[in-house]
């Protein structure tokens, strides 16, 4: 169902606030009245932790109540965070993976021994928290951080893999005390709220680390994982603890060697950040090296280089992300031509990620994405700078199809594998309109 509006040891319950999962009023929690509640939400941006915290607590504190491993990084945190859900999944253990965003159900975002939440349960959970939602104005994010923990809390899910949603610091999901946070990698994106310079968005996304947590560092260049690191180690100092803080730091050329399900030459680094927040958690919960490496054999994970007959899809969504698919396309050599369906958002740097793509790509079609709404690209800008005889040259034949769905009629026409790439929003769009949601 297309549901797009078209993005430490816990503690133990609170024994005052009892995890209520009862719904207050039945006669109102439909799936689409949730969603459509919850929807309008999205348009608000909100840092801080008091929000989310104030909702847990109406529930009790259920992120007290479950071990969690948290995730955070510019791009790469919703593949390593799969890969880890799906090794502790292997060893047998109930596992809750929360991730955003979704591609087209909303659903997608929730799963415990990877069966996505139920539209009943979605419902009860809005139900639930509307009342304190409406009081203290909580964005979308936060409702929905409140939902995954009482969710997991309910489903009885042993541990859970977080993903964090945009920065780390002042992120929603930042109310966890994990037992190991990681940080994949550091790249330019979401600079009007991160900062401006790659050191200070790597200081904003260390913030997920923890006093008593191991800190895993997956970035490669030197100087910003010294700022990784120097923030890290400000933030897990602590009085209480003589020993110092466990930060880990991947070595910069090690890689995944096994067999791998997620495809592309970046998922091998990915799988080695994973491979070493296993290996960092405490017993029980490590995997041996053998579950490891059947998990990750058997990897899989919508929208990431997700080949489907001769349609490929891929989230990539700004200029670090689209050289990534770019390397891949090289290496995997799809059947020719290859026809790209492109819509990428207007905050993005998408003139230096269509010049990346035009590399590998025969023709490409620019289009919207329905669901983009107000972060859509300016199509006035995108068609001067497609008729720009200054800008770089491009090899594909590029063309711009304002309607989205004679865009996707369009882009078939004579290709040998079909691209669709430039947000989440767009591969979530296609995979709609062509039957293929993930769920």
């Amino acid at each position: 169902m297309a549901d797009r509006p078209h993005s430490v040891t816990p503690d133990p319950p609170s024994q005052s606030q009892p995890l209520d999962i009862q719904p207050l009023d039945p006669m109102s929690s439909s799936y689409t009245a949730a969603l459509a509640f919850l929807y309008p939400r999205t348009t608000t941006i909100k840092f801080g932790l008091e929000r989310t915290v104030a909702l847990l607590e109406s529930l009790g504190r259920p992120d007290r109540v479950i071990p969690v491993i948290h995730i955070g990084g510019t791009n790469g945190k919703g593949s390593v965070a799969t890969l880890v859900a799906a090794a502790l999944g292997e060893a047998g253990w109930r596992v809750g993976l929360y991730t955003s965003p979704h591609l087209v159900s909303f659903r997608e975002r929730y799963r415990v021994a990877d069966v996505p939440i139920s539209e009943d349960a979605v419902a009860m959970w809005v139900t639930r928290l509307r009342p304190q939602i409406e009081a203290i104005g909580a964005t979308f994010f936060e409702s929905g951080t409140a939902i995954a923990f009482a969710d997991f809390a309910a489903s009885g899910a042993e541990i859970a893999v977080v993903e964090v949603g945009l920065g780390g610091r002042l992120d929603s999901t930042n109310v966890v005390r994990p037992l190991v946070s990681a940080v994949t990698k550091i790249e330019m994106d979401h600079q009007k709220y991160l900062g401006n310079t790659l050191e200070a968005i790597a200081r904003e996304k260390a913030g997920i680390a923890k006093p008593g947590a191991t800190f895993i560092v997956g970035e490669t260049k030197p100087e910003i994982t010294d700022a990784l690191v120097g923030e890290a180690e400000r933030l897990m100092a602590s009085d209480r603890m003589s020993a110092p803080p466990d930060i880990r730091i991947v070595p910069p050329a090690r890689e995944w060697q096994g067999p791998l399900g997620l495809l592309g030459r970046h998922q091998r680094r990915n799988a080695t950040i994973a491979e070493s927040i296993l290996e960092a958690l405490p017993q029980p919960y490590r995997p041996d090296p053998e579950t490891i490496a059947r998990a990750f054999a058997q990897a899989h994970l919508p929208g990431r280089l997700d080949r489907r007959g001769r349609w490929w899809f891929d989230v990539a969504h700004n200029p670090d992300g689209m050289e990534s698919l770019v390397a891949a396309i090289e290496d995997l050599k799809p059947a020719a031509p290859i026809h790209a369906l492109v819509s990428i958002l207007g905050d993005k740097e998408w003139p230096e990620m269509l010049v990346a793509l035009d590399r590998v790509v025969d023709r490409g079609i620019l289009t919207i994405a329905p669901s983009t709404d107000v972060r859509r690209w300016d199509l006035v800008w995108l068609e001067k700078w497609l008729g720009d005889p200054q800008r770089p040259p491009a090899t594909a034949d590029w063309s711009l199809v304002r309607d989205f769905d004679e865009a996707i009629r369009r882009i078939q026409v004579d290709a040998g594998s079909v691209l669709v790439t430039g947000s989440f929003h767009t591969v979530g769009d296609v995979m709609a309109a062509l039957g293929l949601a993930p769920i």
